[in-house]
């Protein structure tokens, strides 16, 4: 039989699980690799599973959009933190993370052809998604701290531009745009009738006093923003898949059309730990994020000793450092080694768009400070010896 061709044909594979079976291939590797905390969700969380069991008509299906529980917690966390306000002219859909609220998104704003600009080096579930509704996304690079070009975005618009997706704070250099650019961009989605999809998912981390702000909140073009949040980062819910999407309310049919076809309702006993999760102290979110603030300074102390064998743009969001080493050795073969040779794991930078060079993704949310501390020496000694030699 002939093989079958699809589109899948023309979507790049997760790195993820390739660099995991490096790392399975080569036992006692630290990994600086995927993008998660180290830390457990809430015990509040848990404590909330109860109710979800005392409810025998929880095997059920439920709302498509979410219980209405959550949502009202979700609206209320919203207006508290984010400065965003449901109202009639948007709403909430609860999603299975935040990858399927993008997913949700480009399906329900585009037809096959349609064009997405996104920011690179971008966040490869992204690319993914809009190559699998059969839409091109047109990339925009950003400037050499990673920042956001207003002028290049604008030029980038053409009539079949659907959307501009930001992240910020940003997987994956970990940088934090200023309010100036986001309102920039999303005054050009305004002008130009396409939507602004801002990816919150790093929302909470943010480091040396630097704030971040949210697009859904400047309300002016309200109709034209899409906002993506997850619970997976500031709650350890990685695979517990609670994500939340607010938009204009004349998206709801469509997203809902999306949404029942490839899951039905979010999964709900997921969706009662997740409104036991928002019941956590404040104490809960500042001593993690906190600690990882600390481990942040120690990746970066020990990154400054990579000058001029590495250019280490500063970031102050997520748990992440986008590196640009001064090689002329392929990305993914130098992350091959640094397993293989010196038992730490980084991410290509080929995978975010950026083959112009060089890159590495360092990530350090994931380990505590001295499994950091480790982690981090093995980096710098694998660089320093595999670029030098």
């Amino acid at each position: 039989m002939e093989s079958l061709t699809s589109r899948m044909q023309g979507v790049q594979s997760p790195i993820i699980p390739v660099v995991g079976e490096l790392i399975k291939n080569s036992p006692g590797t630290i990994s600086l690799g995927q993008g998660v905390v180290y830390y457990n969700p809430p015990p509040e969380a848990r404590e909330f599973l109860a109710k979800f069991f005392a409810e025998p008509a929880n095997n059920l299906y439920k709302s498509v959009a979410g219980i209405p529980p959550l949502l009202t917690a979700l609206a209320g966390k919203l207006s508290a933190f984010n400065g965003i306000e449901i109202n009639e002219e948007n709403c909430i859909v609860v999603t299975a993370g935040s990858n399927m609220g993008f997913m949700n998104a480009i399906l329900a704003i585009t037809n096959p052809g349609d064009e997405i600009i996104l920011n690179t080096p971008y966040y490869f579930n992204h690319e993914m998604a809009i190559a699998m509704a059969g839409c091109r996304p047109v990339l925009v690079a950003t400037d050499e701290n990673y920042q956001l070009r207003k002028d290049a975005i604008a030029q980038a618009i053409t009539p079949k531009t659907r959307a501009v997706v930001t992240i910020s704070p940003n997987n994956p250099t970990g940088v934090v745009y200023s309010e100036t650019a986001l309102r920039q961009v999303n005054q050009i989605c305004g002008m130009h009738g396409i939507y602004h999809i801002s990816d919150e998912a790093y929302e909470y981390f943010t480091y040396n006093g630097v704030k971040h702000v949210f697009p859904g909140a400047f309300g002016r073009n309200s109709e034209y923003t899409i906002s993506l949040f997850s619970l997976s980062k500031a709650y350890g819910f990685a695979s517990w898949r609670i994500g939340y999407m607010v938009i204009p309310k004349h998206l709801l049919v469509a997203v809902k059309k999306v949404q029942d076809t490839i899951l039905i309702c979010p999964p709900v006993i997921s969706q009662y730990a997740a409104l036991g999760a928002l019941q956590a102290k404040e104490e809960y979110l500042k001593s993690h994020i906190g600690a990882i603030g600390q481990v942040r300074q120690v990746v970066l102390d020990s990154l400054n000793r990579l000058q001029g064998l590495c250019s280490i743009t500063p970031a102050n969001g997520a748990f992440y450092f986008f590196l640009k080493v001064n090689t002329q050795m392929d990305a993914f073969e130098l992350v091959k080694r640094l397993i293989e040779e010196h038992k730490v794991a980084v991410i290509p930078g080929t995978t975010f768009g950026m083959d112009d060079g060089c890159y590495l993704r360092v990530a350090y949310g994931a380990l505590q400070k001295e499994t950091a501390k480790e982690g981090i020496e093995r980096l710098v000694q694998g660089l320093q010896t595999i670029v030098k030699s």
